[in-house]
């Protein structure tokens, strides 16, 4: 297994929201995770380093994560206790206002492949060169465009693109979407949507099937070429690579 995290603020914020973070439990299984703060005065900043923190100290605690299912009930309850978390520090901090985060995390193990989703952060599979997108995101535009309210072109310029219909620090109930993924692929990419607001899904799959360029040197350059178009927010991503395995 090959595995690099990297997150960047971007050319025009002046601090980052994102967290990052790719861990190993005892059992030699595998947690990835991508948050995507929001809020005033650094609450974004708080939030996501609240969710990333927390699912890796406890995945690392984990002699195996057990199950599938085991693994589901696991994720959701420390990501409903995150919530609540995350609601207690907006009520005690006034300068906390809007505090949340989104939160895209990955579990594999020598049995089975995982992924949850709240808010739009993005999941993928990446297999035979080609990054195939698992999670959906919790956007205004992407219920506009499942209604057919909406076309692909119309959703990429839409002025309320980034409107989130669900975040962590939103509500008191949080439903993480989980879904159950055929464990054969050769990678695990995930991002915050700094990265695809700026490149393609063709572009980033290109970057990764550069054969000259190490798993760093991979993800580093996608968030350089996010920069050159704009950097207009802060760029994360999380890469499994299973050459090797």
């Amino acid at each position: 297994m090959l595995t690099y995290y990297q997150t960047d603020p971007g050319k025009v914020r002046s601090h980052n929201e994102d967290s990052v973070t790719i861990v190993k439990n005892l059992n030699g299984e595998y947690l990835l995770v991508v948050a995507d703060g929001m809020g005033g005065h650094k609450a974004g900043e708080i939030a996501s380093s609240l969710v990333v923190n927390e699912l890796g100290k406890r995945f690392m605690e984990l002699s195996s994560i057990g199950t599938k299912e085991e693994a589901v009930i696991w994720l959701k309850e420390i990501i409903d206790e995150i919530n609540i978390n995350i609601l207690k520090y907006a009520e005690e901090h006034i300068d906390a206002n809007g505090l949340g985060t989104t939160c895209v995390c990955s579990i594999l193990t020598k049995n089975f492949l995982l992924f949850g989703n709240v808010g739009d952060s993005s999941g993928f599979v990446y297999k035979k060169g080609k990054l195939y997108k698992v999670t959906k995101d919790h956007t205004l535009v992407s219920i506009l465009l499942e209604s057919g309210e909406l076309t692909e072109n119309a959703a990429k310029t839409h002025p309320q693109k980034n409107v989130l219909m669900k975040a962590l620090g939103a509500a008191e109930i949080i439903d993480m979407d989980i879904f159950d993924v055929e464990r054969e692929v050769d990678g695990i990419f995930l991002c915050s949507d700094g990265l695809t607001n700026l490149l393609s899904v063709e572009q980033i799959e290109k970057v990764l099937n550069d054969v000259d360029l190490d798993i760093e040197e991979k993800v580093n350059k996608l968030i350089m070429k996010s920069n050159a178009r704009g950097g207009t927010d802060n760029i994360t991503v999380a890469y499994l690579n299973k050459s090797g395995e």
